[in-house]
């Protein structure tokens, strides 16, 4: 079932509060629960596992003694396990005090140094797991594009219908043949060399017959895909949606809206769209957008927030598991490498502070993915879960990196650090935290 067809029953406030505990908590459960069961492994008991703070809505002891529950603030979750004062894992003291060895040992603080640092990290690798799966899975669900292009299911365009079909292998296009998609810069050198119509000439294979026939430009100006929070998100732009004009000139290119939004500077266009079969007025203005670079910099450039493609679904092959992984593996390590680049440039002041999200912007993000259907809500809780586990390594007290931290200190220096330092550490941690989440909200308020 496609989770956008629930939409309409929700009311936008409600719905956007919903995607955002549900993505949250899928999240929060494999972060805590990788820092339970490797501790658990590791021989370090856990009293309680819960997903979200303050009163208890739900619980159930196993028989190992962990309390397993649900709480009423979504928003986030913990492990508090044996000789933990918190769910901050403060070290309770007294508790530990009266117990001997051998129920030390199960403790988070009687453990091996091994042990500890192994549960700590285990969370933030949890993360990576849960999105290297999930990029892994959609990639094989949706295959790769072979070296025929095979045309699939043609989208709906307002110069239709053509006599391009399903099945047909596509030989050449508008007298140019196709060149191989493994040499990009040949491709794109076809495209540009196109004619700028539509319909246009397609050479194709049709049951072991070679014919000509009618097909649409072979990128047309369609929305495949919306960025959430966008110009084009915002003003009700929707997926399948066709644009046909530009302040009144017709367009039959992607390129040409693009070439359009980015030439503009900013100033406010007048785009006619078909949906439905029907034309409708939009008023688009175009944002400054930081975009990150293969080089790790940045590049600003004026956008709407919506991705296009080619004017059919092309038939795909199904890629191996092997490759899937690797790909999934590739993918997370983009955005990691996105995530402490743009970070690097918003306090070197390269690119502006606009671009860190706060809990509603990430809210508002969780139901925008959601309307757009299942498979872009998934690959975004994949995004969401590289994100946070990142986040966990970062070196403060609080987060698990800042525990990593200690661990070091201990290992280095023979003896972990003083409790006293440690609780004014941790406060600081928690300052620094509480301090991003309030300048994230402000972002979410007040940036454009």
């Amino acid at each position: 079932m496609d989770i956008s067809t629930l939409i309409p029953s929700f009311g936008s406030g409600v719905l956007t509060v919903i995607w955002f505990v549900v993505a949250l908590s899928i999240i929060v459960a494999i972060h805590e629960y990788g820092h339970y069961i490797v501790g658990r492994w590791s021989g370090i008991g856990a009293d309680v596992f819960s997903i979200g703070f303050g009163p208890v809505l739900w619980s159930r002891v196993d028989k190992r003694g962990t309390q397993w529950q649900i709480a009423a603030i979504p928003l986030g979750g913990y492990v508090k396990f044996k000789g933990d004062a918190n769910a901050a894992s403060g070290k309770d003291g007294e508790a530990m005090g009266e117990m001997d060895e051998s129920e030390l040992r199960h403790t988070m603080h009687g453990a091996p140094l091994w042990a500890r640092a192994s549960t700590v990290l285990a969370g933030p690798v949890f993360n990576f797991i849960l999105s290297i799966l999930i990029f892994a899975g959609v990639m094989m669900f949706n295959g790769q594009v072979g070296d025929k292009l095979i045309v699939g299911q043609v989208w709906d365009l307002p110069n239709a219908p053509y006599e391009l079909q399903q099945g047909d292998v596509v030989l050449a296009i508008d007298g140019q043949r196709i060149p191989s998609f493994d040499d990009p810069e040949a491709f794109d050198g076809f495209v540009q060399d196109m004619s700028k119509t539509d319909p246009l000439r397609y050479l194709v294979d049709r049951d072991g017959a070679e014919m000509e026939v009618s097909g649409p430009y072979l990128y047309p100006p369609i929305v495949l895909s919306l960025a959430p929070r966008s110009a084009a998100y915002n003003a009700g732009l929707e997926v399948g949606d066709v644009f046909t004009a530009i302040d009144g000139a017709p367009i039959v290119a992607f390129s040409q809206l693009k070439d359009a939004v980015e030439t503009g500077n900013g100033r406010t266009l007048e785009l006619s769209v078909s949906r439905d079969g029907m034309t409708q007025p939009f008023a688009l203005s175009p944002r400054r957008v930081d975009e990150p670079q293969a080089d790790g910099g940045f590049v600003t450039n004026w956008r709407i927030g919506i991705g296009g493609g080619l004017a059919f679904e092309p038939a795909t092959e199904t890629l191996g598991i092997g490759d899937a992984m690797t790909a999934g593996v590739r993918q997370t390590g983009r955005i990691m490498e996105g995530s402490i680049s743009g970070l690097y440039h918003m306090i070197t002041g390269a690119i502006s502070s606009c671009n860190l999200s706060g809990p509603v912007g990430i809210a508002q993000t969780s139901a925008a993915m959601a309307s757009q259907g299942t498979q872009s809500f998934i690959w975004f809780i994949a995004v969401l879960s590289t994100a946070i586990g990142l986040l966990n390594l970062f070196p403060i007290p609080m987060l698990d990196g800042g525990h990593l931290v200690f661990y070091a200190y201990e290992a280095v220096v023979g003896k972990p650090p003083a409790d006293g330092v440690v609780r004014v550490l941790m406060t600081i941690g928690l300052t620094l935290v509480l301090g991003m989440m309030a300048f994230g909200l402000t972002n979410d308020l007040f940036c454009p």
